[in-house]
């Protein structure tokens, strides 16, 4: 599919309301509307959900996003980068039966695996947790040269005029993105804003964040309380 249509395929006919910018949503996370983590109702549902092992990840997880709040924003991006690169890579229709289901954050570590978008969009949310800015941060869509097809990264910028850092499951290792010549950016969003890129070093906004079908269902699908459960299971 070229570029044009599948960005087309992802937008909604139209726009709709802006969503919350924060990571705060979720009965499954959120103790009150204060949006404070509810850890152990995390923890409680992976394991009624997916199990003891998938319990202490979750347990992992929230320990990670509570260390030291005065880590640099490096050491943040390393210590999450890491984590989520521990879980297992596997395709959408494979895991779930469905062709490219975005999990959330709990869906994935219950799972213990899923594609990029899923690694994409646990760090980015665990980062906003730990107090990274959103506007620091970008899903981005790339094409990966060296597979020749669409892959999911977070690009992580310190300032507005920042060469972006690409935090990536195919290679562990967080590099400036002049150095990932083996990624190509299609498109790139955050909590509320939408890019199109035009080359490897120019973006242009393309209005809200929102307008991203499958971003806006993911959003919506934190808030609830039901978790998806895998068509395989990767405890091994």
């Amino acid at each position: 599919m070229r570029a044009r249509g599948l960005i087309t395929a992802m937008l909604s006919s139209k726009l709709v309301a802006v969503l919350s910018l924060s990571v705060a949503c979720g009965s499954v996370l959120y103790a009150d509307s204060k949006s404070t983590l509810d850890g152990p109702k995390i923890v409680t549902s992976l394991h009624e959900t997916y199990g003891k092992r998938a319990a202490k990840r979750g347990e992992a997880w929230l320990k990670l996003m509570a260390s030291d709040t005065s880590s640099s924003d490096q050491e943040a991006l390393e210590k999450v980068n890491r984590f989520f690169n521990m879980l297992h890579f596997i395709d959408d229709i494979d895991l779930w039966g469905e062709n490219n289901y975005w999990a959330t954050p709990v869906e994935f570590i219950g799972a213990n695996g899923g594609d990029c978008e899923d690694y994409s969009i646990a760090k980015y949310f665990s980062l906003l947790e730990m107090g990274i800015a959103d506007e620091k941060m970008r899903i981005t869509m790339v094409k990966a040269v060296n597979l020749n097809q669409y892959h999911m990264v977070l690009a992580y910028y310190a300032t507005p005029a920042s060469i972006p850092v690409i935090l990536d499951n195919l290679d562990g290792e967080i590099k400036p993105a002049t150095k990932r010549n083996d990624l190509i950016p299609i498109f790139s969003f955050n909590g509320s804003q939408l890019w199109l890129n035009k080359d490897r070093g120019s973006s242009v906004s393309s209005g809200n964040s929102s307008r991203l079908t499958r971003w806006r269902d993911l959003r919506q699908r934190i808030n609830t309380a039901k978790l998806k459960q895998p068509k395989l299971n990767l405890e091994f």
